[in-house]
């Protein structure tokens, strides 16, 4: 008598050639089929030599007929991590629509037209969203007002999807400041000197989601929110 052979999850991180989505990848590879989202194949050479068994994903996430064709494909879909964006930070006084319509474009808008596109998918797998969200999502801070407003939105995208989708489980990560190369640009556009103690590892924000993963079906972790120490 032969056994089945189990049908490992498969889960769809966006961002993730570097930092934190790749600090997911690793977390998430010992046990998931990974498909591994960035805006280009080369982006994401270097994280699939270390995880050989990963598929690229490569696709511009605001190229909405090119999204909609690399999703097809995908018929069951176990988690789906939210972790691409963008933070162009500056005052409102000094801010222009192009700023503003971009952040929200890739913060806010690709995000829900991606996972529209998988509900399908993940309706078949009771499948996980998990959204990166911030800080920034809580609590809105002079100079950070068009990242701030994607991140608010992202919170109410997912307390609705929450509701309108109970197969589902939705969470909401909301981590402080992360040691990343994004967070040296955003340091050094402060003009202060980088230290990185001073913020989160992305391995701590990756267990974090791999944490929210692994909680037992009959608990739904809605928001988990990190500072550093």
């Amino acid at each position: 008598m032969t056994s089945a052979v189990t049908r490992k999850p498969t889960a769809l991180i966006t961002g993730a050639s570097r930092g934190l989505g790749a600090a997911i990848a690793r977390a998430l590879a010992p046990t998931h089929d990974l498909l591994l989202g960035a805006r280009s194949a080369d982006a994401l050479r270097d994280i699939l030599a270390e995880l050989p068994d990963a598929t690229g994903w490569p696709v511009e996430l605001t190229d909405y007929p090119a999204v909609a064709a690399a999703v097809a494909p995908i018929r069951r879909l176990d988690v789906l991590v939210h972790n691409a964006g963008v933070a162009d930070l500056g005052a409102i006084a000094e801010s222009t629509v192009d700023q503003w319509r971009k952040t929200l474009e890739a913060n806010l808008i690709a995000v829900a037209e991606l996972t529209r596109l998988l509900l399908p998918a993940l309706r078949s797998g009771n499948g996980h969203v998990v959204l990166i969200n911030s800080g920034a999502g809580l609590r809105a801070n002079a100079g950070w007002a068009s990242y701030a407003a994607s991140k608010f939105g992202l919170r109410a995208f997912g307390d609705a999807l929450r509701l309108e989708e109970p197969a589902l489980r939705v969470t909401s990560i909301h981590p402080g400041r992360i040691d990343t190369d994004m967070q040296r640009q955003i340091v050094a556009d402060e003009g202060r000197e980088y230290e990185s103690a001073e913020f989160l590892t992305p391995e701590t924000v990756a267990g974090a989601v791999r944490a929210a993963i692994d909680t037992p079906r009959d608990g739904h972790p809605t928001e988990i929110v990190l500072r550093p120490y």
